[in-house]
């Protein structure tokens, strides 16, 4: 069957979803628009962070866990076992196998996953679902932890074959933990957060301007509690994981390199970034406050 053309998108959209789409419209419109105000304020609009090329056994440091760590043996054999069966099911995967977004790859899952289990989270939110290949990652955790719930935002596409999509990889055994918003961040974020009062972590997928990132890591890192963690994806695509790190300056923050299933043509290493901020404990960070 032909792709419906973007107006006809629109159209069909707003016949059965009407304030939501057009919300959703007007907030991408000037999101964009932002964008392109922030860009002449940048050195270029690729953000070439240099990545760490030992960020797992870094992450695991801080967070005082041996390395190598059984449970990331365990993310392995997981991934390639639900990556086999989702693509059993003529869904494409990989770059731009959502319209023009990726699936979480297999670095930025597995980051996601090993939070999750290292810090036994149990209030989750995400921004941007897709496919859902992190939710899902996230969702087994929390299953492997015994405890625990995520709350996933996202905007669904004009699309309604993709709007279909939306979450099809999380498995009906894993839903009764799992909340999703449907919305955008900008419109849903702050009630949810305020609801939930505290969280342990944090995934920014969504709309990545560095407006919306810095809107979406600014509120969760007052509500994240001492010792929770951000995941940030696509960090190359703007500035925000660099100015929010200058803003909160003093936690550990690493810039990691994805590793997509395909390489991505668009990115400057045929790959991306992604990035994770760890959110020191009160007392480390008192001492280093009276230090400086």
């Amino acid at each position: 069957m032909a792709r419906l053309s973007f107006p006809r998108r629109v159209l069909l959209a707003l016949t059965t979803e009407p304030t939501e789409i057009w919300t959703g419209l007007a907030e991408r419109v000037l999101e964009r628009a932002h964008e392109r105000r922030e860009r002449p304020r940048r050195p270029e609009p690729t953000c070439r962070y240099e990545p760490v090329a030992n960020w797992d056994r870094l992450v695991h440091e801080h967070l005082g866990v041996s390395w190598p760590c059984r449970d990331c043996a365990e993310f392995g054999w997981l991934w390639s076992a639900i990556v086999q069966s989702i693509a059993a099911t003529g869904v494409r995967i990989g770059p731009m196998s959502f319209d023009q977004w990726n699936d979480g790859d297999a670095g930025f899952v597995r980051a996601v996953w090993s939070l999750t289990r290292h810090l036994r989270a149990e209030r989750i939110v995400e921004t941007g679902v897709a496919h859902g290949f992190t939710s899902r990652f996230i969702l087994e955790a929390l299953r492997s932890n015994g405890a625990g719930h995520l709350w996933s935002i996202d905007l669904p596409p004009l699309d309604p074959a993709l709007r279909r999509q939306v979450g099809i990889a999380v498995t009906d055994d894993l839903s009764d933990r799992w909340t999703y918003v449907r919305g955008s961040s900008r419109r849903h974020l702050p009630a949810l957060l305020s609801q939930l009062e505290q969280i342990d972590l944090f995934i920014h997928d969504s709309l990545h301007t560095e407006r919306n990132v810095r809107f979406e890591l600014d509120l969760a890192w007052r509500k994240l509690r001492p010792g929770g963690a951000l995941v940030i994806d696509d960090i190359d695509a703007n500035w925000g994981f660099h100015s929010f790190n200058e803003t909160f300056s003093g936690h550990p923050h690493f810039v990691c390199e994805a590793e997509p299933i395909s390489p991505d043509n668009r990115r400057f290493n045929q790959k991306g970034l992604f990035g994770i901020v760890l959110k020191l404990p009160s007392d480390i960070q008192s001492r280093i406050d009276r230090v400086n």
